[in-house]
């Protein structure tokens, strides 16, 4: 089973802001679609079906996100996501953003997500299936924070 899913999409007009770069708030939507696209292709994990079918979901309950370069409107760009941390009630996702060809890291995100229970809307343990599929694509980052991630990329970058 991949622990690097990798994935390509377009830049759109309406996410970029007057300079012809995608907005800083889009990138998160970005990266979210990208990952929700990317369970689902390589896990048949579909967190939608599961809100309905099993009444759990994860909800974002924090993200850190770094900005190296500039992404164009109509850009194709290539996003790669990995399990970096789980816990009993939580996971924690890194997500990397190149041009297409990967040869341009452009930003770098963290987002941790809550397991709930969609009627009490608390945080819930996951079941063994999440734990099982966490343990099998697991793949964690030697740094213990972003901040310590983030320049260890950039050494690698420059």
């Amino acid at each position: 089973m991949n622990k690097i899913l990798e994935s390509k999409t377009k830049v759109r007009f309406q996410d970029c802001d007057p300079f012809n770069h995608l907005n800083n708030s889009k990138y998160i939507d970005y990266f979210i679609n990208a990952r929700e696209d990317q369970l689902i292709e390589n896990y048949d994990l579909n967190i939608y079906k599961v809100a309905f079918s099993e009444g759990v979901g994860w909800v974002v309950g924090s993200n850190q996100i770094s900005y190296l370069k500039p992404v164009n409107t109509m850009e194709v760009v290539t996003i790669e996501s990995q399990l970096i941390n789980f816990t009993k009630q939580s996971i924690e996702v890194e997500l990397r953003m190149y041009n297409e060809n990967k040869t341009e890291l452009k930003s770098v995100m963290w987002s941790k997500f809550i397991h709930i229970d969609m009627k009490t809307q608390r945080s819930i343990e996951h079941n063994k299936k999440y734990i099982d599929l966490f343990e099998s694509v697991y793949l964690p980052v030697s740094e213990n924070t972003f901040d310590e991630r983030f320049k260890s990329i950039l050494k690698k970058q420059y």
